[in-house]
């Protein structure tokens, strides 16, 4: 699902959309996926234009962060504050993809999703 073209353009910096925070609230793997229930969308129409994009995304089914920040148009590290902000505030419910493992077990797995994207 893509949503309509953002009639800001690029004229907004990805600064000003993470009020000039680079890092995260929490980690989010680039694979954890994302869902919102009908009353966080509700909800995130109030927390800004592109929380409610997000939400809208994420509520018929589970996202990763990785296919929000394509969906979006919006950089990655952008994205990822954006949805750890979602998560704090309860308006996207956090899944794991991967078990948490160790260093080793977790770069085989960020391998073969590296793989993947290479045959698109």
């Amino acid at each position: 699902m893509t949503l309509p073209h953002d009639p800001r353009g690029n004229l907004v910096r990805p600064y000003a959309v993470t009020r000039g925070r680079t890092e995260p609230s929490r980690d989010i793997p680039i694979e954890a996926l994302l869902l919102a229930s009908q009353a966080a969308v509700q909800e995130a129409r109030f927390a800004g234009h592109d929380k409610y994009r997000i939400a809208v995304l994420c509520e018929p089914k589970a996202l990763s962060l990785a296919e929000l920040a394509a969906h979006t148009r919006l950089p990655l590290g952008v994205t990822r504050v954006l949805v750890a902000d979602m998560v704090a505030d309860g308006l996207l419910q956090l899944h794991s993809a991967a078990p948490k493992t160790g260093f080793t077990e977790r770069m085989d797995l960020l391998g073969r999703v590296l793989g993947g994207l290479r045959k698109l």
